[in-house]
């Protein structure tokens, strides 16, 4: 980490990822990184660009296009003392390996009391607003936030892509490594101190409206702040597994109201999770019901305009936030 007397670095949220992944396989000689064309080509998305001409094969391995096969390897390799890396091309494919994911990495630890530790990490990329299609953009994290033994990380910032990759490959649990896409080219700095896995952490204060959310749609938050005219306190959970509801409830109780945005489809998503914990906790003290803003339960659609319609906007969030403060 840079001391706090020398000059921020300004890098992408892509390189930040790469950053996370060297000094992972430099600091610990059991960390391997696994997936399709993840070597000498860099990854499709060019995030493990380098890594295999550094750190050579049998750290950097390539696969045969069979997620079934290499996430089961992987776990396997985790259940002998390994930490491997784990590339998911698209979150959309991992229907294909859930099998080990979730009745294997998941479960693994439970049933042998301990005896065995799976410290795997399935990276994988998410997100819509490329025109990707239907099985190249959804966003599946609550599939996972609702497995019992898998930890669910969905950094939003550079600084956490960074931070929290390490921390998730450190940590003694299988863990969902969320990147959304459209983040890969956003830069910011790595000079800030990392908060631990687990730790929301309050993007924006405010006193009228408490927002949470994580990944893509922090960026659409924080603009809603800024377009105004309610004050908005932008909370950015930052992992859906741990959830620290403990930062979300101490905002709720002095503004009385809660937005919950996210990317991914609206019905049965994490947001409600977080609505229903909410209301068990203060219902008495809410101004006004918790409302949620995610995208309509449809397909994604190919056509740009289509996509864009069905994602909150800035202007959305901002005028689901006024609402709020405009019913009491």
């Amino acid at each position: 980490m840079s001391s706090a007397t020398e000059p921020a670095t300004e890098i992408r949220y892509i390189d930040a990822l790469n950053a996370g992944m060297a000094t992972a396989i430099e600091e610990d000689e059991r960390v391997v990184l696994i997936g399709i064309d993840v070597g000498a080509s860099g990854g499709i998305f060019r995030v493990t660009k380098g890594l295999f001409d550094r750190f050579g094969p049998e750290r950097v391995i390539d696969t045969p296009i069979s997620e079934m096969g290499f996430v089961g390897a992987a776990v396997g390799a985790a259940m002998t003392g390994l930490r491997p890396i784990v590339e998911i091309m698209f979150m959309d494919f991992v229907g294909v390996c859930m099998d080990p994911i979730l009745n294997q990495a998941a479960k693994l630890r439970y049933m042998t009391a301990g005896a065995l530790e799976i410290p795997v990490v399935f990276r994988m990329q998410t997100g819509a607003g490329k025109s990707a299609g239907a099985q190249h953009s959804q966003s599946l994290e609550a599939w996972f936030a609702h497995i019992p033994g898998l930890k669910v990380v969905m950094p939003a910032t550079v600084a956490d892509a960074r931070d929290l990759l390490l921390e998730s490959v450190r940590d003694p649990n299988p863990v969902v490594f969320v990147e959304n896409r459209r983040l890969y080219a956003s830069k910011g700095d790595v000079e800030a101190d990392p908060l631990p896995l687990g730790k929301a952490r309050v993007a924006q204060a405010g006193d009228d409206v408490t927002v949470v959310t994580w990944g893509q749609m922090l960026r659409r938050c924080l603009a809603a702040a800024d377009e105004g005219p309610a004050s908005l306190e932008v909370i950015d959970l930052r992992s859906l597994v741990p959830l620290d509801m403990e930062t979300v409830i101490e905002s709720v109780q002095r503004t009385g109201r809660l937005l919950i945005v996210h990317e991914a489809v609206q019905d049965f998503g994490a947001g409600a999770e977080i609505a229903a914990r909410v209301g068990d906790q203060l219902f008495d003290e809410l101004r006004t019901p918790v409302r949620r803003l995610g995208a309509p339960s449809v397909p994604m659609p190919f056509s740009p305009d289509l996509e864009r319609a069905l994602l909150p906007t800035s202007k959305a969030i901002s005028a689901a936030a006024q609402a709020l403060k405009a019913e009491g």
